[in-house]
């Protein structure tokens, strides 16, 4: 089963359960998959998990701006919905799993120093789009790659 037909059939589960809660992250879900059928990518897993990850980023940034302000019952909002979102998103890698493969990626494409970085960041957002956040991988990238 696709990931849009999981989501049309958990948006009818959803509205039958009268859960408008679970209902509005799904509908950003299905949103985000149609605009992906008509985008120059198209669909397939690799873009889906690429969208559903930014769409994670932004709700938990806007649920960290609500916190900031003081308006709890909107940043609930947003990490409910990212907490949704998360449910259709594979598995992702642990630290330890990413900084392995980022290794290989460093010596693979035979950097030596904080030089490099642009390099393999290159290489390695586009081997691991959907399995770690772009923050992460690029965290560990900078302390691989300094002595």
């Amino acid at each position: 089963m696709s990931l849009e037909e999981t989501i049309n059939a958990d948006i009818k589960t959803a509205m039958l359960a009268r859960d408008s809660a679970k209902l509005e992250a799904l509908r950003a879900i299905k949103s985000a998959i149609l605009l992906l059928k008509t985008s120059p990518e198209g669909l397939n897993p690799e873009t889906e998990a690429k969208a559903m990850l930014k769409m994670v980023k932004q709700r938990k940034e806007t649920a960290e701006i609500y916190q900031g302000q003081g308006r709890k019952d909107l940043a609930d909002v947003e990490n409910f919905q990212a907490s949704v979102i998360e449910t259709y998103l594979p598995k992702q890698m642990s630290e330890d799993q990413l900084r392995a493969e980022l290794a290989k990626i460093i010596s693979a494409a035979g950097a030596t120093g904080p030089a490099d970085m642009g390099k393999v960041m290159g290489i390695a957002s586009k081997q691991l789009a959907g399995k770690a956040e772009g923050k992460m991988i690029s965290v560990l990238v900078k302390s691989l790659l300094t002595p």
